[in-house]
């Protein structure tokens, strides 16, 4: 938990570095939404080797080895690459990152402590994506900046003089934290699957294991939730920091504190789901998602940040409540079907897909002088519309293949007490 909470913490602070050092920079305004599909970019593109990776190491080793990534992406960011390549690179140690993070659960918990598991990794996760990011407009302000800057080395010109720069070199200490509590954790029973065969059989593997996920029928409806709700909410953070601009004047730094107020439901909302809901009873929170999709397009009247903060924090809150008992489902089918290194890597192809699909979209919509409000409403009717398709989907399941959907949540039922 505490390796995760300060490798996330650094990544969501990492994003609003970059942020500023791309504005700073006079880059184009189309590359500060790009950031979020670069960083998914190798999720999608390494998808069919992490799992395996996963399943072949130690998970604490895995952790420390993406970890350290991370450091040389952002090392690079400080030292000149540019902030998009960079990202990317910590993108690279994320997509390793992720399948160990997850797939340990499954090694030191029973099926029955999964949701609440996950109530912990995802409020924690969530949480430090708020922090992280409100940690970085910190770094960027001008009080703190001009404390780090101030540090001087005898003899030693380390080349950083903006007030990006300042923060990144801060956020390099944060991932060297996370990876020294990579070293604790510890090395399970759970069987080790060495890699032992070509890159063509892996990628045939893969496509094996996605193509099962998505037929089984209760793994597909887990699936296509969460996937749409990352791919949504991983775009959502840039966004937000286009329409403080554009709604309430704020300024990088002034976007990245009104964010940080989303911790207090996002939490409260994880924590509340694993300690509630049974992990057979997971598809009933999905009509939640059709009103969190509704509550985006809301945002376009709100021009007070007096009614933006609590706003945002009942949004927050059905977002944790609804990732986490969906992701424990999909977690739960993934161990079942094909073990936890390769479903997590399924999982995440497809999540990380969708937010390069939507971050490309919402770039493209940038580049052609759309404007924030435009993008939040598209998206907010994307997320209603969608998951109102996927609860019909799951109803017809129920209708149509009754015997079969009623097996698996007495699998899940079986397991989840």
């Amino acid at each position: 938990m505490s390796a995760q909470f300060f490798s996330s913490l650094a990544d969501n602070a990492l994003l609003v570095a970059a942020v500023e050092l791309l504005r700073t920079s006079q880059a184009p305004t189309w590359q500060v939404p790009a950031l979020a599909p670069m960083f998914a970019l190798f999720y999608v593109v390494l998808a069919p080797f992490v799992g395996a990776f996963a399943d072949a190491l130690p998970k604490g080793r895995v952790m420390f080895i993406s970890n350290s990534i991370k450091i040389v992406g952002c090392l690079m960011m400080l030292f000149g690459s540019h902030p998009l390549l960079a990202y990317a690179v910590v993108g690279l140690g994320a997509a390793a990152y992720s399948p160990a993070k997850y797939g340990i659960l499954t090694e030191l918990l029973p099926a029955s402590q999964l949701v609440k598991g996950n109530g912990w990794i995802e409020g924690l996760t969530v949480g430090s994506i708020v922090l992280g990011i409100l940690l970085g407009g910190q770094l960027i302000g001008a009080r703190i900046s001009t404390f780090l800057l101030g540090f001087d080395l005898p003899g030693l010109n380390t080349g950083i003089d903006t007030a990006p720069e300042a923060a990144i070199a801060a956020i390099v200490f944060l991932y060297v934290t996370a990876s020294v509590f990579n070293l604790y954790i510890p090395r399970t029973t759970a069987p080790l699957q060495p890699i032992q065969h070509g890159v063509a059989w892996m990628v045939r593997d893969f496509s094996h294991c996605n193509a099962r996920l998505w037929a089984d029928k209760l793994g597909q409806i887990s699936l296509a939730t969460t996937t749409l709700l990352w791919g949504v909410f991983g775009n959502l953070r840039l966004i937000v920091f286009a329409w403080a601009a554009a709604a309430l004047g704020y300024s990088t730094a002034q976007a990245s504190n009104l964010a940080g107020v989303v911790v207090i439901g996002s939490v409260a909302g994880a924590v509340t789901a694993s300690i509630i809901t049974k992990l057979d009873k997971a598809t009933n929170v999905i009509p939640l998602a059709i009103v969190v999709g509704l509550l985006m397009i809301g945002l376009n009247v709100i021009r007070d940040v007096w009614v933006a903060a609590p706003f945002l924090i009942l949004l927050g809150a059905l977002c944790g409540f609804l990732i986490v008992p969906m992701n424990a489902l999909l977690q739960h089918r993934g161990h079942n079907l094909m073990g936890a290194g390769r479903s997590i890597a399924v999982q995440n192809f497809n999540e990380q897909a969708c937010i390069l699909a939507l971050g490309a979209f919402y770039a493209g919509m940038t580049k052609f002088g759309l404007s924030a409000f435009v993008a939040i409403a598209v998206f907010g009717l994307l997320v209603a519309g969608t998951m109102e398709a996927i609860r019909r989907w799951h109803r017809r399941n129920t209708v149509l293949h009754r015997a079969e959907v009623e097996r698996l949540l007495a699998i899940a039922r079986t397991d989840g007490h």
